[in-house]
């Protein structure tokens, strides 16, 4: 598999949600956690933790360079956050939710027009424990 687009997962999305893929200007965003401690010392108790969304539509050489990914949220704080990273999260699922629903007005400058583009997060990519507190 060269790029994520050629999966059986993007195809599916695609027969599922055939209004959204009809648009090729929708985004398709993968969001990556995992907390860390930024001192590097296991005696401190402080952790952070970066919430990157990813692109999917841009070229297989374009999606995983970091001019590319958007460092959405930070959660910093003196313990570990993940345990409640559902709470930090709300604001980020707010707006996907409204991408995805009603979408936002843009403008295409290649074309010269407005579009009204619209969202989906169609992966989230993190680690066994990180995967339990983000889909709690």
């Amino acid at each position: 598999m060269v790029h994520p687009s050629n999966s059986e997962a993007w195809k599916h999305f695609n027969s599922v949600h055939p209004h959204f893929s009809a648009e090729l200007r929708n985004v398709r965003l993968g969001l990556c956690t995992n907390g860390s401690n930024p001192f590097g010392s296991f005696a401190a108790s402080y952790s952070c933790w970066p919430i990157i969304l990813t692109v999917y539509n841009l070229s297989p050489g374009m999606c995983m360079r970091l001019n590319f990914m958007f460092l959405s949220t930070v959660i910093p704080g003196p313990s570990n956050s993940g345990q409640n990273i559902d709470v930090c999260l709300l604001q980020l699922i707010d707006e996907l939710t409204q991408l995805w629903s009603s979408g936002a007005l843009t403008y295409d400058i290649s074309r010269k027009q407005n579009f009204v583009m619209r969202a989906t997060l169609i992966w989230t990519i993190n680690d066994f424990p990180t995967y339990g507190m983000v889909s709690d």
